[in-house]
């Protein structure tokens, strides 16, 4: 892969993919919650809707160490935790050491098979999973109106670029080989995960501005979370599969087990989490398709996040090639929703010439149908639209517990 190695790209990928796991929220639903749980990796269920079910097991516990002012101590003792497999350091309180060593258990369910197939998937399938993680999944954090307005005012909405750095382990842990294995990072990055979205649910209330623009009085919900999960595995294979990359049965069914694996670890009960993927794209049709709209906190962090490649100077991730890439994956509506110029050369390039490009990659093709010049600017769209979050990240990451939403007297950064 001409020194860019498969580490990079699903590190890189997953930036914005998890930018957007990590502040999961949407808006309220039109209609009636009507998924059925007998369709979920539990198979059965209270069916009780998901908008009014949080993490009891996580939120008290949480919010009390913030306001006892142990976050700082907690955190500084978590940094030494960064394996799976690893001891608890010793000195967290003894609720939370309680709580971790009980979120950190795989689900029973957990198929070990499967998750080494996931891997192969991942090989694969890695320069296109830079892209959709990037620029369908994380443009889409911003046309989920109350994750852009949970984003924007929570303090990851003070420096975006640290926030992405920070999230980016979510979407790079889970493509690892051994994302769930005790030597692997996953299973920390989800708990740690866990504990900042309780975190989150007791300080957003405290933000004047937040409470002002929010239709909800507590962020985050189970069915908050399920909507950014679908933002990425489910988006991510419906982008595939229109594409016509070709993904063996048994290597699909592997990619969803693996994320579906990452839903419980985050404090997702097992009757909302899909068992297949026409459950997911049922799940999704109810409760993502309906609710992308843009917001003018969107549009902000839209704009911020087409800058990063200007800030970095890849020219071939200029701000008006990130834009028709993101009309591209995500359509018309949601690019002029969220501001982004048309491009008279570059949109119609993509609606012509990204089919064949795919069918050449892929070996359906015997003979290049369109021009040496666009596919080199392709193959190299792909490669460095995982570069340019590669560059923000700062080893090592540590995921942490705020203490405090924006202060939105300072300019963002």
């Amino acid at each position: 892969m001409d020194g860019f190695s498969r580490r990079n790209v699903l590190r890189a990928g997953g930036a914005l993919g998890a930018f957007g796991a990590l502040a999961a929220m949407s808006p309220a639903r039109a209609e009636p919650w009507s998924w059925s749980p007998g369709g979920s990796v539990a198979g059965s269920g209270s069916g009780v809707d998901p908008l009014t079910v949080w993490d009891d097991e996580a939120d008290q516990l949480v919010a009390a160490l913030i306001d006892r002012g142990d976050v700082p101590r907690v955190n500084q003792l978590l940094r030494t935790w960064t394996r799976n497999g690893q001891p608890l350091p010793d000195g967290l309180p003894t609720e939370l050491r309680d709580f971790m060593e009980y979120a950190r258990q795989l689900p029973q369910w957990t198929d070990r098979g499967k998750l080494g197939t996931a891997v192969e998937f991942n090989k694969k399938r890695g320069l296109y999973l830079g892209v959709l993680y990037g620029l369908a999944s994380g443009m889409m954090s911003t046309v989920i109106p109350k994750e852009a307005r949970a984003v924007y005012y929570s303090k990851g909405g003070q420096d975006l670029k640290d926030r992405i750095s920070k999230t980016a382990k979510l979407g790079y842990d889970i493509g690892t080989a051994n994302a769930y294995a005790p030597d692997g990072e996953m299973v920390v990055t989800c708990v740690k995960t866990r504990l900042v979205h309780a975190a989150v649910r007791h300080l957003l209330p405290q933000s004047p501005h937040w409470k002002h623009s929010a239709d909800e009085e507590i962020p985050i919900s189970q069915n908050d979370i399920m909507v950014t999960w679908h933002s990425l595995p489910t988006t991510v294979m419906k982008h595939l599969t229109a594409w016509g990359v070709p993904i063996p049965a048994h290597e699909s069914e592997a990619f969803l087990h693996s994320w579906q694996v990452c839903a419980h670890m985050l404090g997702v009960r097992d009757e909302y989490i899909p068992n297949s993927w026409a459950e997911a794209n049922s799940q999704a049709a109810q409760v993502l398709d309906p609710v992308l709209a843009p917001t003018p906190e969107g549009v902000a962090l839209a704009d911020r996040l087409l800058r990063l490649g200007v800030n970095l100077d890849l020219a071939v991730l200029s701000k008006p090639i990130l834009g028709a890439f993101t009309r591209f994956l995500l359509g018309d509506k949601i690019a002029d929703g969220l501001a982004i110029p048309r491009e008279p050369v570059w949109d119609p390039l993509l609606r012509v010439s990204w089919g064949p490009f795919i069918a050449v990659r892929e070996g359906l093709l015997p003979v290049v149908p369109l021009a040496p010049d666009a596919y080199w600017l392709f193959d190299e769209f792909l490669r460095q639209a995982a570069l340019i979050y590669l560059a923000e990240l700062r080893m090592p990451i540590s995921i942490e517990l705020p203490q405090m939403n924006r202060d939105m007297s300072q300019p963002p950064r």
